[in-house]
């Protein structure tokens, strides 16, 4: 019962105006570790649905032109980044001699857009429910990580907006964590965050096609729809002006949406996660997330890559 009441009492302040993403986080982080969640269940999959509903909802604060312009520099970055994590992290893995179908989850993971890309390539790839919960905890663990010191390094490293949300794009694993550290740091990160994540997160598909091919599995897979709504949502905010007047409201409502979608995934890490992951694949993403992180930073940072 006392799990219960504070666990509401928590959900009543993230979406108050004096919560912010990464301060969701953080409490759904403590609530986790700290109590026994009285809803796991039903707040695992009501998050990744609330979650691709608020980033349609994002979509009406976007214009199409920029969008489709962050898109195709994103769309060839992100395909050289996939390729380079996805080998580094393969290599890793069998230096760290982690169970290949593990390394295999969290190098996707990290390459693409975290939980998702492992949910869906996971089944295809025959993987265990203990190489799953391994590699979603790792992700999920490091992901959460980032959305709370991403906007500090992006503000020691002096990064404008759009190099902010680019750096958020190609390094943060999920797109929750993606939005909410964007957010953070402005529309313009945002603007740029969202759309190139969204542009990385198509990937899923090839490579779910590609692991049931060599695995000569049958791949099914879900299509991310919520992908195409957030265009749509561009296009009516570019182009049906007399809609002006609710277009601010609804992205209001995603971003406090989104709040508390971040307050969820946080509440998930629990102790027994943490123990479950082991060190070695922890050891693993953290060298992968670093190396993606750093690199990608440094070669915006200099403008040797950029929108």
């Amino acid at each position: 019962m006392q799990a219960r009441i504070i666990f509401l009492l928590c959900i009543i302040f993230v979406i108050s105006p004096y919560a912010s993403p990464p301060l969701a986080l953080a409490i759904g982080l403590a609530f986790g570790l700290l109590f026994a969640h009285p809803y796991a269940g039903e707040t695992k999959s009501f998050s990744k649905t609330l979650l691709q509903v608020c980033v349609v909802g994002l979509g009406f604060g976007m214009n199409l032109e920029d969008v489709l312009r962050a898109g195709r520099s994103g769309f060839i970055y992100t395909a050289i980044g996939i390729a380079a994590t996805m080998m580094a992290g393969i290599a890793l893995g069998r230096l760290f001699k982690i169970e290949s179908t593990s390394a295999l989850l969290i190098s996707v993971g990290t390459a693409i857009c975290g939980g998702s890309a492992i949910a869906a390539v996971g089944p295809v790839a025959g993987a265990k429910d203990e190489e799953m919960s391994v590699s979603l905890g790792t992700v999920f663990i490091l992901n959460s990580v980032a959305l709370l010191v991403f906007p500090l390094i992006g503000a020691a490293a002096g990064l404008s907006g759009s190099q902010f949300g680019l750096w958020a794009a190609l390094a943060i694993h999920d797109t929750s964590s993606v939005v909410g550290a964007a957010a953070k740091y402005g529309m313009g990160a945002l603007a740029v965050g969202t759309t190139v994540k969204l542009a990385r997160a198509l990937w899923i598909v090839p490579l779910t096609l590609a692991t049931a091919a060599i695995k000569r599995r049958e791949a099914k897979m879900q299509w991310p729809w919520f992908i195409l709504f957030f265009f749509l949502a561009a296009v009516i905010n570019t182009y049906l002006p007399a809609g002006r007047e609710i277009y601010p409201l609804l992205t209001s409502l995603a971003r406090t949406g989104l709040t508390l979608t971040l307050f969820l995934i946080g509440s998930g890490i629990s102790k027994a996660t943490l123990r479950k992951v082991g060190v070695r694949p922890l050891l693993l993403g953290v060298i992968l997330w670093i190396t993606v992180g750093v690199i990608s930073l440094l070669l915006i940072r200099y403008d040797v890559i950029g929108l």
